[in-house]
């Protein structure tokens, strides 16, 4: 997954802003061509910083259900962007989840001294970085963002991603992105899980992360992708090309949060569906 990091001048940044977005609070544009394809996909994020919430889960937890459907509950929710990330410490317990990879047990692992939380464990909700055991409640909106963040997709695997701190923006930032799907459906047939037909949104597919730099201006990053490769099932999985809630393949978007980089803590998060 090559990222390939380049500073641009902040005032390119600034008139890249206005050329054709405008009076947009949160905006994806897609120009079409004369043939119906799309000529143009990308977005830029609001004034005001969204609010991140992290799922990480499990097929083979039988408390985690209520999490999964209530991270379905917040598709299209205004102001907040969402991401399940299945671990695999629950996979030798007799059902093995294929949406589950150690990277992201190890992304919770690492969380874990700035989230709040004694311990990790399913189902565990993170908002805006720090373990929030209210759900389905909600935290109270934050105020507003310190960074903006542009996103232009050039193919189905290549993805510009353009940061600029604003005031407030603390001395080191990171970033991380995912590549999520929606739609997903597995019947389980073994573990805590047995004869339950589980529905998935919001699945992180694919993850990475750009190390730290300074806030000395405007950044841009040309992120490629690879495509997804669904390894040989387990014994006791669902199959890796099962369908979706349609009958078709999973929607795909892009999430790009922009960090604080010394906490992780979220400051700003943009997504592209186009």
């Amino acid at each position: 997954m090559p990222i390939r990091p380049s500073p641009i001048p902040a005032r390119a940044w600034v008139g890249a802003l206005r050329l054709g977005v405008a009076g947009l609070s949160l905006a994806t544009l897609a120009a079409t061509a004369a043939d119906g394809s799309a000529a143009r996909c990308e977005a830029r994020s609001p004034t005001q910083r969204q609010t991140v919430v992290e799922l990480y889960t499990s097929e083979g937890c039988n408390s985690c259900p209520p999490a999964d459907k209530f991270l379905s509950s917040l598709k299209g929710r205004p102001g907040v962007l969402a991401a399940a990330f299945h671990v695999d410490y629950w996979d030798k317990l007799g059902w093995v989840d294929r949406f589950a990879s150690p990277r992201y047990t190890r992304r919770q692992a690492e969380r874990q001294a700035h989230t709040g939380a004694r311990f990790n464990y399913t189902p565990q909700v993170l908002a805006n970085g720090r373990d929030w055991r209210a759900w389905p409640g909600m935290p109270e909106p934050d105020p507003s963002a310190s960074v903006q963040i542009r996103l232009q997709r050039q193919s189905t695997t290549r993805l510009v991603a353009e940061v600029t701190p604003l005031a407030g923006a603390p001395a080191r930032l990171g970033l991380w992105w995912a590549r999520l799907e929606d739609g997903h459906v597995s019947p389980v047939r073994a573990g805590e899980n047995a004869g339950v037909t589980l529905r998935h949104d919001h699945v992180v597919r694919e993850y990475a992360e750009l190390p730290v730099w300074a806030n000395d201006g405007a950044h841009s990053w040309t992120i490629d992708a690879l495509p997804q490769v669904s390894p040989n099932p387990a014994p006791n999985s669902a199959p890796t090309t099962a369908a979706t809630a349609t009958g078709r393949p999973a929607a795909s978007r892009w999430l790009v949060v922009v960090t604080d980089g010394v906490s992780g803590a979220p400051l700003q998060a943009l997504e592209l569906g186009c």
